[in-house]
């Protein structure tokens, strides 16, 4: 009894540890192949490293649990520091953080979104990706 008791509570205690945590690729090229690979689109995280609001993003927004969720069932997820890892010349940040969502092709879903938002807002944004994403899947069945 004692032993089932510590198994259940090691389960718990490890998915309770691992809730709210996105699964970053390594690389924007690591994102665009398994994009390719998994036919989903990328969510591309663009920070700095002495960004303040980059941090808060990252350790609050990002890191809920609905957010980490949504986020890696639907998205490959990568973070890039700007100007120092490699991605593709068209994604360019003037200020940071920056969420970028991008088709497996390398196309962009929406335009970049700059700056810190709430987990309410993020969700709302992942709504307005997944909205477009709809339309343009409703484009291309039409031809």
């Amino acid at each position: 009894m004692y032993v089932m008791r510590l198994i259940l509570l090691t389960s718990f205690l490890t998915l309770f540890l691992w809730g709210g945590e996105l699964e970053w690729v390594d690389s924007y090229e690591e994102a665009q192949e398994h994009a390719i690979n998994e036919n989903k689109p990328i969510l591309l995280l663009m920070t700095a490293e002495t960004c303040r609001w980059c941090r808060k993003l990252e350790s609050t927004t990002l890191e809920d649990d609905s957010i980490a969720d949504r986020i890696n069932a639907k998205y490959i997820s990568v973070n890039v520091t700007r100007d120092i890892d490699s991605y593709p010349p068209c994604l360019k940040a003037k200020m940071v953080p920056k969420s970028f969502f991008i088709f497996p092709d390398g196309k962009l879903i929406i335009r970049g979104v700059i700056g810190y938002w709430s987990v309410e807002d993020y969700h709302s944004i992942i709504d307005d990706v997944e909205k477009a994403i709809k339309k343009h899947e409703k484009r291309i069945k039409r031809y």
